[in-house]
């Protein structure tokens, strides 16, 4: 029996554009899909027609070949004139998904000889804050793999050398033609290298790298945050039989500072003062990061939480002159455990308190006599 024509199949005109095509094959595989209509051998039939008409049809040298020379574009064995392997290749990649994309022209690169790179490595450090703020060089110790030094990453015995595979002929694909399609697979001797090894390495059991402690030099710019990645190019794990290594990456972490808390390049400091200070004011000392200290002035009847702004006291900006600002935070701290004679003198001080002494707690009780008034008086 004949095959239907495409274009009668999925109901369009051989001039209808890609959206025309989609659009009447998405209704028509509506329309006869087997969950529809199940136990319906008819729609069954006519659901393969219409995928494989739209299969063809919506890829654009498919449908070229198939404009040109109808089904048999298509039929082993068959074909125009012209129309042979060479340009039947080039449809190789509706296959990749049953052979694992290693088909076709134009993927994966060329054959023979590949060499596997390296995985990536991670590498956690954790550093303080003052080594962030300053930057440093570190020391590392990772245990990796390196390449082979007796046989130079070749993975075959010294003297030998890995020898072209018998199955592919060193190019490490077979390819297969089937009809009017050319197909390529990864060769299943030597797994796409191209080579293969009969006499292995005894260091390093034909694997080309063997696994070494390594130290590395790391250089930590200041003013890196939590969280920060510096790459290592070519520092992971060599890559199979000399293939390129792989990189390492840091992943730095910064520890918890015992004064200083740090959004961004800010850094916070809370420093406590005694309730005499605050009321008559005076200075403090506070430590700065770079290891230093400064004095900052606490005005008279400065309040709990104010904070005071010093400037470019913070951390540095990555890869910029510029630096972060320093905020120092005050707590009021009240008083403890105090003497008999500290207790009258307070309590003096309280007598001789007013509304000017203590603005906002006065302000406060104010407004909370005004509102109970006003709900006593709504109450009446």
């Amino acid at each position: 029996m004949a095959k239907r024509d495409y274009y009668e199949t999925l109901g369009c005109d051989r001039g209808a554009d890609e959206t025309v095509l989609k659009a009447s094959y998405r209704k028509l595989a509506m329309k006869w899909h087997p969950d529809r209509n199940q136990g319906d051998a008819e729609a069954e039939v006519m659901f393969k027609e219409v995928n494989e008409a739209y299969e063809v049809l919506k890829d654009p040298q498919k449908r070229a070949a198939y404009d040109r020379f109808g089904h048999a574009a298509f039929e082993n064995g068959g074909g125009g004139p012209g129309f042979g392997n060479d340009f039947a290749s080039s449809f190789a990649d509706i296959f990749d998904d049953l052979f694992g994309g290693a088909m076709g022209r134009g993927r994966g690169g060329g054959g023979g000889q590949q060499r596997g790179r390296g995985s990536d490595l991670r590498y956690n450090m954790e550093i303080t804050l003052e080594e962030a703020f300053v930057g440093k060089t570190a020391q590392i110790k990772i245990p990796t793999s390196v390449a082979c030094e007796a046989c130079n990453g070749s993975g075959a015995k010294p003297g030998t050398q890995p020898k072209a595979c018998r199955t592919c002929g060193g190019a490490g694909k077979i390819r297969h033609a089937q009809g009017f399609f050319t197909l390529e697979r990864t060769c299943p001797t030597c797994q796409g290298r191209g080579s293969v090894i009969e006499d292995p390495c005894g260091a390093c059991a034909g694997a080309g790298r063997v696994t070494r402690e390594r130290t590395l030099s790391v250089q930590i710019p200041p003013g890196v945050e939590d969280g920060t990645r510096i790459r290592l190019g070519g520092e992971g794990e060599a890559g199979v039989r000399g293939g390129p290594a792989g990189d390492l990456y840091i992943f730095l972490s910064i520890e918890q500072h015992a004064f200083f808390q740090r959004e961004g390049a800010d850094l916070y400091c809370r420093v406590p003062i005694s309730m005499v200070t605050a009321a008559l004011g005076g200075a403090v000392e506070v430590p700065t990061i770079d290891g230093d200290k400064t004095k900052v002035k606490i005005p008279e009847g400065t309040q709990s939480q104010k904070r005071f702004r010093l400037s470019g006291k913070g951390m540095p900006i990555l890869r910029s002159r510029s630096a972060g600002d320093m905020y120092v935070q005050v707590v009021v701290e009240t008083p403890q455990k105090l003497t008999k004679r500290q207790r009258e003198l307070l309590a003096e001080f309280d007598k001789e308190s007013s509304g000017e002494t203590h603005p906002e707690s006065a302000g406060f009780f104010a407004k909370v006599k005004e509102f109970f008034q006003g709900a006593a008086g709504e109450g009446a």
